[in-house]
Formats: C-alpha cells, structure tokens, sequence
C-alpha cells in the first residue's frame, strides 16, 4: 500500500506557487508495543482522570485546560478560547531563504518528513527549486502551519524530492554552554593525541543505518516469540566489566585492538574477491 500524505498544500517562493504532498519521514509503529491489562483477569485497563480533592472521577467534558499561576490557583481556558488562539493554517509553507546545508545544528532538529510533488506528479516548478538547491549546497528556511501550529522546517534536496525537518525553537533549545562551561580544559597532544587520531583512522567508515539495530526491541520480540512457543527463557550475559588503569596503556590497548580489526576487515573482503578473480580467470 502506497503511504499516506499526512499534509497537503503548497510551497510558495516568492510569486513562485505548486502543490506538495508532506510525508511521515520516520514511525514507531514496528516497533514492540504493550497493551496495560489487569493481571488477576487478564483484561485491559483504561486511564481515568480524578477530582484531587474530591477523589471523584471527571468525565471527558468536565475537563478543561488550565494554566497555572500560583499554589493552587489556576487560569482555566475554555476549549473554543483555545481553537482560536490556535493559528489558521492556509496550506502554504512559505520560503524565507536560504543557508548553507551545514549551517544549522543538528540539535534544532525535530522531526524528517518528504516532502513531493501532490498527486505523483513531478511538477516542472518543484523540480526547478529542487535542482537549483541542490547545485548551489543550500537548504531551504520555511515556515508553515502545520497540526495546528506554526512551525519552521529546513528543506533539503535528496533523490527526486525534498526532505523537511520541523525544527525545534530557540527556546526549545538548551544552551551547550550549560553543559560544557563547566568541562576542564585538558591539553591533549604528543602520543596521547596520536593513538587517538590512530584509533579513529582505522575505524573510519561511511554511515550506513542498517548497521545499528534495535537490539532492545529485537530482545522483547524473542521473549514474545519465546513464551509463545513455550520455550526456556535465557537471561543473557552481563557485560564484562572493564577497568581502566592507566589512560595511555588503554589507548596503546584499544589502537592494537582497531589495528587488528581492520586488518582482518581488509582480509575479508580480499578473500571474498578471490573466488570471482579465479573465475573470470578460467
């Protein structure tokens, strides 16, 4: 089944208008989820809102929001106050310029959605932005009404689309400086600063994200799998712990260990070479 536009509009640059389609760039649904039952009979169980003081239950339409202002004292807002303080959203996401790709920290990322041409068409004007964004290293700053909120995405070309990341405020951000303010200045160099650039030279590779698995999810799946056909159910082995004496003999220690993993990566992929060179040879 083709996937589903979450959102339909369109982008406008300048007198510039087409119509797009916003994909969900990411899911949760495979993975592993649970239910909440009651464990005597074995049923589900719903959530329920009390009355603190009452200890009475509140039903869905005696609920309101309500934001608070002091111990015990609360602003409630009535639910047509808050549809219209909520922003009418005109289907558009409007761009405002343009940056250079490595411009924005990735810590202002949100959520990846695609973003293409509606109705599977590649339309010439998406095309256009596409390339031109593309040949010129830049993505694309915007700012859209989307699920009721306004929101600033970053568009960057890949394959024949877009793809939009929703972006977190400024506010929504914490300062780096709160963390590492507070982080010792050590001066590393001489040997110390050659095994590390040694260690991360032999484990230098390219991103590939099908290398790094769930392995909690792919734990809770074999424990359902497990139970369900009624076999033992293994506890796995606690990691070994390690102990770090000294800091140089632990950096000499993991540079011989990537040294020989490399060359034995090397030599894997010679001898997997061998047996296709032995046939073209016959």
């Amino acid at each position: 089944m083709a996937p589903r536009a979450t959102w339909k509009g369109y982008v406008k640059l300048s007198e510039l208008a087409f119509p797009v389609a916003l994909y969900a760039g990411a899911t949760t649904s495979k993975r592993v989820s649970f239910h909440i039952l009651n464990r005597k009979t074995g049923n589900r169980v719903h959530r329920q809102y009390f009355d603190e003081e009452t200890e009475e239950p509140v039903e869905r339409g005696e609920q309101a929001k309500g934001y608070q202002v002091g111990d015990d004292e609360y602003i409630i807002l009535q639910p047509e106050e808050v549809a219209e303080a909520v922003p009418e959203s005109d289907k558009t996401i409007r761009i405002e310029g343009f940056v250079p790709c490595a411009d924005v920290d990735t810590v202002y990322f949100d959520k990846p959605y695609f973003l293409a041409p509606s109705e599977g068409v590649m339309g010439e004007s998406f095309a256009v932005i596409r390339e031109g964004m593309r040949r010129k290293k830049v993505a694309a700053l915007a700012r859209a009404v989307l699920f009721r909120r306004v929101r600033t995405l970053l568009l960057r070309a890949q394959g024949s689309g877009l793809v939009a990341n929703t972006l977190n405020f400024d506010y929504e951000v914490r300062p780096a400086a709160e963390i590492f303010d507070e982080l010792p200045d050590f001066k590393i160099e001489g040997e110390m600063l050659d095994l590390a650039k040694h260690i991360i030279d032999t484990k230098a590779g390219d991103f590939d994200p099908r290398a790094f698995d769930d392995r909690y999810d792919q734990a809770l799946a074999e424990l359902i799998r497990a139970k369900m056909e009624g076999r033992e159910i293994k506890a796995p082995k606690p990691p070994k712990e390690t102990k770090v004496v000294n800091l140089m003999d632990a950096l000499r220690e993991s540079a011989a260990a990537s040294e020989k993993a490399a060359k034995k990566a090397r030599g894997g992929k010679r001898k997997k070479a061998e047996p296709a060179q032995g046939r073209k040879a016959g």
